[in-house]
C-alpha cells in the first residue's frame, strides 16, 4: 500500500530558532524552514522534518544517526563545538564517550531539546536503496 511513498523521519523539539541554530550553525547541516517547522537536509535521501511541539518530551532513543569513516575525528569536531557526549552505563565507552567492541564504534550526543543523536563508523559511502 505505501511502498511507493516517499516517506521521511521527524522528531519534535521546544524551540525552532534553537534547532537551526544547532543544525544549521553548529553541526552544519543544509537546513530550510518552512510553515514554522525545519527540514534538515542530510546526505542520501528524504530530508528530516524537525517540528516544534510545547510540550515536547525528549526521545529515549536515537533520533538520528549520522555515519562516518573516523568517529574519532567526528568526537573531536563534536567536543571542539562544546558538543559533549553521551555516557551510558553497561556500555564499553573509553575516555570521550566513544562504544568500541560492542557493534559498530558510535558516540552519542544530544542536541539542545535532548534529542538523542549519533555519529557511529561506516567506511562504506552512504548509497540511498533504490527499488522500482
Amino acid at each position: 500500500m505505501l511502498q511507493t511513498s516517499p516517506a521521511f523521519s521527524g522528531f519534535s523539539v521546544p524551540d525552532i530558532s534553537a534547532a537551526r541554530a544547532f543544525y544549521g550553525g553548529v553541526l552544519g547541516l543544509d537546513v530550510t524552514e518552512e510553515h514554522g517547522m525545519l527540514r534538515l537536509h542530510v546526505t542520501g535521501g528524504r530530508p528530516v522534518l524537525v517540528y516544534p511541539k510545547t510540550d515536547h518530551t525528549p526521545a529515549a532513543y536515537t533520533v538520528l544517526n549520522f555515519p562516518v569513516p573516523d568517529v574519532d575525528a567526528a568526537v573531536d569536531a563534536l567536543h571542539a563545538a562544546g558538543i559533549e557526549t553521551l555516557r551510558y552505563e553497561g556500555m564499553n565507552l573509553d575516555g570521550r564517550g566513544i562504544m568500541r567492541g560492542q557493534g559498530p564504534t558510535i558516540a552519542w550526543f544530544a542536541d539542545p531539546a535532548g534529542n538523542v543523536l549519533s555519529v557511529l563508523h561506516n567506511d562504506e559511502p552512504v548509497i540511498p536503496e533504490v527499488r522500482p
